[in-house]
């Protein structure tokens, strides 16, 4: 009898949640689960009622808001690479040759290979 072998073929593609792509969803359910324990704080502080639905309905308006908003702008992997470019210098500056008249150079690299 031949064995079956079903084959995923989503394998290698992102995750995707009602439009949102990858790390995306992570970071609308850290902010979900944040706005209730904000709510809940904030009700055992005694706020009143009426002030904490519309603090906390705002706030999840705006989180959700922003996450779409990145995660159609920056695609799966972009907003990673948008942080590291940031985080490039714009250039770098020598104050003395000394780091690099002490470099050696081995056979096959540098001068004249």
């Amino acid at each position: 009898m031949a064995s079956v072998y079903h084959i995923n073929k989503g394998v290698g593609k992102p995750i995707v949640f009602k439009g949102l792509k990858a790390q995306y969803i992570a970071y609308l359910a850290v902010g979900l689960v944040l706005l209730l324990i904000g709510f809940a704080v904030m009700y055992i502080c005694g706020v009143p009622v009426y002030l904490v639905l519309p603090i906390v309905f705002g706030l999840g308006a705006l989180l959700i808001f922003s996450v779409f908003r990145l995660s159609h702008r920056f695609g799966q992997h972009g907003l990673m690479k948008y942080l590291a470019k940031r985080g490039l210098p714009g250039y770098i500056k020598f104050r003395s040759r000394r780091m690099f008249t002490g470099l050696k150079f081995r056979e096959g690299y540098g001068r004249g290979a």
